[in-house]
């Protein structure tokens, strides 16, 4: 990762320690003055940082603080707004990183909702977007909309894909599902139902709950009641603890899958010793010590965690920092070829910088080796992702 430096903050991120992620409208104007312009290249930056989502906005807005402030010898600002994990919230930020502060190009939202919720903005303003969410329905199909959206993290199709190889090979025949009332949920069903057919898995119940939801005893208890040999959990964050608890405290013993939408160290303290034994596919990123060496994402997975454990702690990366680092990858990539035809800030350049990114090709992230085409905006293979298993508090990698 040469061209990754450490960040230099400009006079403005100086001011205080939030202005840089979330700028008082004071602030903003100043950036808005042509004579006091800080940075030539605007990045802007929708995350879910309060809210039940905040356990995947967080290290998303740590990790910006991480990105390069020069690319190719031009200045580069990034402008954070909160969305609180709410989908009206996203769309008001994305337009007023558009309409604006005119951005060149955007990171976000950290969910699923919120990411599908932007996608008639973004069209209408021509502006790239990299989303840090799972949902394969964000890149797909690439229609008129999804022709200025990209995203980092694996798509539902692929997890689900290992969920239901792992299932069969410990010999599951029926499971049953249990997601978030939203996007979210329902895509990974509808991708889990399709790998379990695809195997021969049966499914034998099919939940739901809200991400506020304090509890989801009704459902564990119809769950249980179906008798599954295993459950699949579709929910992101710290509200994913709620069933594999609530299964727990009802007795259940078979196995228990989540989605890629827990790979953080919040979920594991929420879940505590409730998930030690259940299994999700994940990053490469959290398991990234004990992988082989000739994974080609390795290198850059121990060099991001060594940047951001030296920065935030040790034990403080999670997948979603690991998610916006690739997003960064991208634009470091894509940015030096998108100069060469258009200045930053015109229309002309928004357009060149989304051709460059859909351009990538062979670009080696922390989740793998990134070949993007005009109908594939994610550029990942099965390659991608790894089997982890829960242990007091861990991540351990399943290499079978």
């Amino acid at each position: 990762m040469p061209r990754f430096r450490t960040r230099r903050f400009s006079w403005a991120s100086a001011v205080s320690p939030l202005s840089f992620f979330i700028p008082p409208l004071s602030l903003l104007a100043l950036f808005a003055l042509p004579s006091l312009a800080f940075a030539q290249i605007k990045i802007g930056l929708v995350l879910s940082l309060t809210g039940p989502a905040a356990s995947l906005g967080i290290p998303a807005r740590d990790t910006a603080a991480m990105l390069p402030t020069q690319i190719a010898g031009q200045q580069v600002q990034y402008i954070v707004l909160d969305d609180a994990s709410d989908t009206t919230q996203a769309v008001q930020d994305t337009k007023k990183l558009i309409d604006e502060q005119h951005v060149d190009a955007i990171i976000g939202s950290s969910i699923t909702p919120n990411t599908l919720a932007m996608l008639d903005v973004i069209a209408q303003g021509e502006t790239p977007t990299i989303s840090l969410a799972s949902s394969a329905k964000i890149i797909e199909p690439v229609d008129d909309k999804r022709h200025w959206m990209f995203k980092t993290p694996q798509t539902d199709a692929m997890m689900a894909g290992a969920i239901a190889e792992h299932a069969a090979a410990h010999n599951v025949k029926t499971l049953a599902y249990i997601g978030q009332a939203d996007a979210l949920g329902d895509a990974f069903y509808a991708e889990v139902a399709k790998a379990a057919q695809a195997r021969g898995i049966r499914v034998v119940a099919n939940e739901r709950f809200n991400r506020t939801d304090a509890s989801v005893t009704g459902q564990a208890l119809r769950i249980v009641a179906a008798k599954p040999d295993a459950v699949v959990v579709g929910a992101a964050g710290t509200p994913a603890a709620l069933p594999p608890k609530a299964l727990k405290e009802r007795g259940y013993t078979g196995l228990v899958y989540h989605n890629h939408g827990v790979g953080n160290r919040d979920f594991l303290r929420v879940c505590g010793a409730d998930c030690n034994g259940t299994f999700l596919p994940a990053s490469p990123v959290l398991v990234a010590a004990q992988l082989p060496d000739n994974r080609p994402e390795r290198r850059l997975a121990l060099d991001y965690i060594a940047r951001y454990e030296a920065r935030y702690g040790a034990g403080s990366v999670s997948a979603f920092g690991a998610y916006a680092w690739d997003a960064g990858l991208l634009l470091d990539s894509a940015i030096p070829v998108a100069l060469k035809s258009a200045a930053p800030g015109t229309s002309a350049f928004r357009h060149a910088l989304r051709d460059a990114i859909e351009a990538t090709r062979g670009l080696q992230t922390t989740n793998g080796v990134v070949n993007m085409s005009t109908t594939d905006h994610l550029g990942l293979d099965a390659r991608a992702r790894v089997m982890v298993e829960i242990e007091n508090g861990r991540w351990v990698w399943q290499p079978h």
